[in-house]
């Protein structure tokens, strides 16, 4: 199997709180896998695990060949190859788009300014934000910041990207910018792990969606998952439209 995700019995706490309760699930290269489910149920904890921001304490977890249970991965070098967008754009305010995106590239991987503004212009005109690269941030909108945010992770060439509910600060319009985005990204070949509440984007775009419940994948299938459940649990989330 060419997995670049592989969970196997992950455990993870906060305090006496359990949130992932022995989490089985894999995502292949070039996979689009959309986690979905109500808060608490675990979803964001496990992207989380995925890029080393939370330990687990449980289990193992494998991240492009990386085994995050053992304690000692160099995490600068995972994060040159797993990307995370989050619903917060984070991005600097006295740096232009172009300087925001190239940042990284510079500083992490050593690249010439020249041969990192290349870069980084390819990667705007991915977002198709080429014709803002010198505005300021507060100068767009915020579906426009979330795409830099994209490009910004997308610039450092990852082979993972990671999206947390991207879209859940925005509204209607500025949303399908974004999540148009992310479909030309899975239309590419990128291998992609996607927290989201926008259930009509997951049924489009997803490979595998997983239904996560009480800390564990309740249900997992393809889009027919959404419109089959199999579990009262499952029926009542999407009767709910959550």
């Amino acid at each position: 199997m060419d997995d670049i995700v592989r969970f196997h019995k992950v455990c993870k706490s906060f305090g006496d709180v359990q949130i992932l309760k022995n989490v089985n699930f894999s995502v292949e290269r070039g996979q689009v896998v959309a986690l979905i489910g109500r808060s608490g149920s675990g979803k964001t904890t496990a992207l989380r695990c995925i890029n080393g921001l939370e330990t687990i304490q449980g289990g193992e977890l494998h991240v492009c060949g990386r085994a995050m249970h053992s304690g000692t991965v160099d995490l600068l070098a995972l994060r040159q190859e797993v990307g995370i967008v989050f619903q917060s754009y984070n991005l600097f305010p006295h740096l232009t788009v172009l300087q925001n995106v190239t940042l990284a590239p510079r500083k992490v991987k050593h690249l010439p300014r020249k041969q990192a503004d290349e870069l980084g212009m390819q990667m705007l005109q991915k977002v198709g934000l080429e014709e803002r690269a010198h505005y300021y941030p507060e100068q767009l909108s915020g579906g426009q910041q979330q795409r830099a945010a994209i490009a910004r992770s997308l610039a450092m060439e990852p082979k993972l990207m990671l999206f947390d509910e991207v879209t859940s600060a925005l509204d209607p319009q500025l949303t399908g910018e974004v999540l148009r985005v992310i479909e030309r990204l899975a239309q590419d070949g990128m291998t992609m792990v996607l927290v989201t509440h926008e259930m009509a984007f997951a049924r489009s775009v997803a490979d595998q969606i997983m239904f996560m419940h009480q800390g564990i994948v309740w249900e997992r299938g393809s889009d027919e998952l959404l419109s089959n459940p199999s579990t009262p649990e499952l029926q009542q989330f999407v009767a709910n439209g959550l």
